[in-house]
């Protein structure tokens, strides 16, 4: 593992191959790992590039404030990376739009893997589940102890790691009407521990405090240059999957935006459909105008 100072925090990543720039930015359920095959095969005719974000993986905390489009931006300059295609991954594909506005010249192409936004207001249904699916996992008096960093030496707190970790990814990585089941073999064991690695430090020390976007993303997609492909699992959460919609509207979404819709897929298609999510990728870069 290599690491690189961004924003005053060491970063982990993985770089190989040679060639134009791909860089691939995580959700907030997995960490790198989740893009070992696209990284593996793309390396063959491109520099690859992946990176834990603070908090996650390999990477460290951190503290104050912070912007991941900011750290993006920063990790791309300290790798001395003018321009590169952006693929993101849940609210990794919101931070790759964010760069992509702020920093239109550094950004050649985007690939939006089942996508967030950046300041996305969830609807109450979205709420609703979150509460009952994953919150409720873990009893109130400790999660609220978890949620500033102070879950070391509750007694329970291996038995709420793996009860909330297992809640949060039977919701969206198996599928609302999925189990882990119904993933394909490895896939539910490798996600489990990229998330409970960051939920665990996230339960027992101090963290950065996100800060969020003036504007919302969703208001500004018009603006976006670079050209769009977007990738979206049909077995995703469904309020999830409007911000596919709305990345793929002709009247307010990123202008020529083109769409992938996977059937049995929920949101980590890089990991469910590999080959197929790679071949997707390849051929975008491939077809599209530099």
């Amino acid at each position: 593992m290599a690491t690189v100072s961004v924003n005053r925090v060491r970063i982990g990543y993985d770089e190989a191959g040679d060639g134009p720039v791909v860089v691939f930015v995580h959700g907030g359920l997995l960490d790198r790992r989740s893009w070992d095959h696209q990284f593996a095969d793309l390396a063959s005719d491109h520099r690859v590039v992946r990176y834990d974000h603070r908090e996650y993986g390999e990477s460290e905390s951190g503290t104050g404030d912070f912007a991941y489009h900011e750290d993006l931006l920063a990790f791309m300059d300290a790798l001395r990376i003018e321009r590169a295609t952006l693929v993101g991954n849940s609210m990794g594909g919101g931070h790759a739009v964010q760069a992509a506005l702020v920093a239109p010249d550094r950004v050649e192409r985007l690939v939006l893997v089942a996508s967030g936004l950046d300041g996305h207001a969830w609807p109450q249904t979205f709420v609703e589940q979150a509460i009952a699916r994953v919150r409720n996992s873990v009893p109130d008096e400790r999660r609220e102890r978890y949620r500033v960093g102070n879950g070391t030496g509750v007694p329970e707190f291996e038995a709420d790691l793996a009860a909330y970790v297992e809640a949060h990814l039977r919701w969206m990585i198996a599928g609302p009407d999925r189990t882990e089941h119904d993933l394909p073999e490895g896939v539910w064991v490798r996600a489990k521990d990229m998330f409970r690695g960051y939920v665990r430090r996230r339960w027992t020390e101090p963290g950065p405090t996100e800060r969020e976007p003036a504007v919302a993303t969703e208001d500004l997609l018009q603006a976006v240059r670079a050209p769009a492909l977007v990738v979206n699992g049909l077995a995703d959460v469904p309020e999830l999957q409007v911000i596919s919609d709305l990345l793929t509207d002709p009247a307010s979404g990123i202008p020529g935006a083109r769409r992938l819709d996977l059937p049995d897929t929920a949101h980590a298609p890089q990991m469910e459909r590999p080959a197929e999510v790679t071949a997707a990728i390849r051929a975008f870069l491939k077809t599209t105008a530099l």
